[in-house]
């Protein structure tokens, strides 16, 4: 298996394992799943979002869509109002609540990943926290990398 078979078998696999699958909002608030943190991670408080267009990404029908949205709505997450240029379409934003709510939750759940990290030996977990942050670092530069040169594109000056 070459290099780019295990990261591309081994990353998704870990995520797969690792991730959050409902977050407990506190102070007796109740857990939001999954499918409602995937869905407001879509979502913005200032660009909305026609429902139709959120069912279509994510790969449900607009009904289902529809339902999940009244559920965010009625935990104060998400508002829905009807689209000015076209009454028949709804939009969605997320509220100040939803916002926070979106921006604190994990992709990986803390929990099992500290399990996991726990359950392996000392000098293997130090290869692999070495390891990842080699990898991360190397994303960084590939990232940076590409920034320049879509400034570049631009016609930008890039001062980094």
């Amino acid at each position: 298996m070459s290099d780019i078979d295990v990261v591309l078998h081994v990353m998704p696999r870990i995520w797969e394992l690792l991730r959050v699958r409902s977050w407990d909002r506190g102070r007796g608030r109740g857990r939001v799943t999954e499918h409602q943190i995937r869905l407001l991670r879509q979502l913005d408080h200032t660009d909305p979002v026609m429902v139709g267009e959120l069912a279509e990404y994510l790969g449900v029908t607009p009904s289902t869509m529809s339902l999940n949205l009244k559920r965010l709505e009625e935990a104060g997450l998400v508002t829905r109002s009807r689209a000015p240029e076209d009454r028949r379409a709804m939009n969605v934003l997320l509220t100040a609540e939803g916002t926070v709510l979106r921006d604190s939750v994990p992709v990986l759940d803390p929990a099992r990943v500290d399990t996991l990290l726990t359950s392996m030996r000392p000098d293997d977990r130090e290869r692999a926290m070495r390891g990842l942050s080699l990898l991360a670092e190397a994303a960084g530069r590939l990232d940076a990398d590409h920034a320049h040169y879509v400034k570049a594109l631009a016609g930008e000056r890039s001062d980094t």
